[in-house]
């Protein structure tokens, strides 16, 4: 196995392999196989947080989790650890290439069009074992989506693989995220899928080679049509482009009653922050009421499949307990924010803590919207727009509307200063918050 670039002190996308330093530490990337751990490989991961990291653990956006403050010395331990549980890849290029995200109920769901956990391991053993695809920037992101109640129409990719039709007429439309939009270019067989998503993965290689770029959606129109040019004679005509799902916020968390007598749970991490005591323990009750598999998602929850009504009811109970969200309506599942200081040497704020204070307000405001506590301008924990960000600079917040972290900011103020005035940060009168 080489190891050779096991350390590496910066880059665009943590791994296992090739770790990024924090304030807190190195901070080591873990990608399932599948998009999901067993409960024994929670429970080993969560001793080795403890052990050889400062005990918090991370769930991204991305459907991996993150062990936090390892240190250079411990880290040759923690590859071990992960190694013999077969999470390790044999090389850092192809791990940092290995960015497949699957729908996080699959095989579960009896809505679902097609099970695509085939598909999405046989794209990820290609992506991390052929040498050619490890070109590939570490962002560029796959999508294989079986559909069902967790749709990921949502999440951004560069390549999108949704089911559209099932038995003998099976199929998964194909598309490509372009600046407008996701562009459909045609249909294929679940058993050539995957081939289809590396060749537009080599193609968008190709293109990058002349017009240096690290998304599919920042190709020119000319490179576009040069990846159209190589797919269209391997793709099928595709009758109509896939149905959107909708946003169902409600079915992330809790109990999700799936239909023909099957149930699962939805658990949540505040900020997708979970320590060891937590991790071991959610693990625990998942596998003494029936499960066997823990599904991560992009939405910075946990997923698994249950026998029956109680006992999913019992894990969603122990897990509020240990203070897990298990209820869709709380006011923290509206707000992402960064890990901040101390964990994080680009902001003296402690985002999550002003979070957590934010989330506090948002009832007595009726505010609906989304918020995003971000410790500078890079905008780590939402790369996307939010109804509200707050955005940290020298110890003060700047405020977006409608934006991201990036746009530029309209004030600037310290936090205690937001917070004597929170009407005016949610847009609304403050004598019509206690309404």
């Amino acid at each position: 196995m080489n190891r050779s670039a096991a350390f590496e002190v910066k880059g665009w996308c943590p791994g296992a392999l090739r770790p990024m330093q924090s304030g807190d530490g190195l901070v080591v990337r873990i990608r399932p196989r599948s998009g999901a751990f067993s409960p024994h490989e929670l429970r080993v991961l969560a001793y080795a947080a403890r052990h050889l990291g400062n005990g918090h653990i991370d769930l991204t956006r991305r459907a991996n989790l993150q062990l936090r403050g390892v240190s250079e010395d411990s880290l040759p331990s923690l590859h071990d650890v992960i190694a013999r549980l077969g999470l390790l890849d044999d090389s850092p290029d192809g791990e940092a290439v290995r960015n497949v995200m699957i729908s996080p109920l699959a095989g579960i769901d009896p809505a679902e069009v097609l099970d695509a956990r085939g598909v999405g391991r046989e794209l990820a053993r290609r992506l991390a074992s052929e040498e050619s695809l490890w070109a590939l920037p570490s962002k560029f992101g796959f999508i294989v989506d079986g559909g069902g109640v967790l749709s990921l129409a949502e999440q951004h990719a560069d390549v999108r693989l949704v089911a559209i039709a099932h038995g003998p007429e099976a199929a998964f439309a194909v598309g490509l995220e372009t600046r407008s939009g996701t562009e459909w270019l045609g249909s294929i067989s679940p058993d050539a899928a995957a081939t289809a998503a590396i060749e537009i993965g080599l193609a968008f290689i190709n293109v990058a080679s002349r017009e240096p770029r690290q998304r599919m959606r920042d190709l020119s129109d000319e490179g576009l049509a040069s990846i159209r040019s190589v797919m269209r004679s391997r793709l099928d005509i595709l009758p109509k482009n896939p149905r959107k799902a909708a946003l169902l916020l409600n079915r992330r968390v809790g109990l999700i009653e799936l239909g023909a007598g099957r149930f699962a749970v939805g658990i949540a991490a505040p900020f997708g922050r979970v320590e060891t005591e937590q991790l071991r323990k959610l693990a625990d009750a998942i596998v003494a009421h029936g499960g066997e598999e823990i599904r991560l998602s992009p939405w910075r929850a946990f997923y698994a499949g249950l026998p029956s009504r109680p006992s999913a009811q019992s894990i969603l109970d122990a897990a509020a307990r240990d203070g897990l969200i298990i209820d869709p309506r709380d006011p923290l599942l509206q707000i992402e924010a960064c890990p901040g200081a101390p964990c994080c040497s680009s902001t003296t704020l402690d985002t999550r803590g002003d979070g957590r204070r934010i989330a506090g307000l948002l009832p007595r405001f009726r505010f609906a919207g989304t918020v995003h506590v971000s410790g500078c301008a890079k905008g780590c924990a939402k790369s996307g727009p939010a109804d509200l960000v707050l955005v940290g600079s020298e110890g003060h917040y700047g405020i977006v509307r409608n934006g991201s972290a990036r746009d530029r900011t309209t004030r600037r103020l310290s936090f205690t200063e937001l917070a004597a005035d929170p009407g005016h940060i949610f847009g609304v009168d403050q004598d019509h918050g206690h309404d």
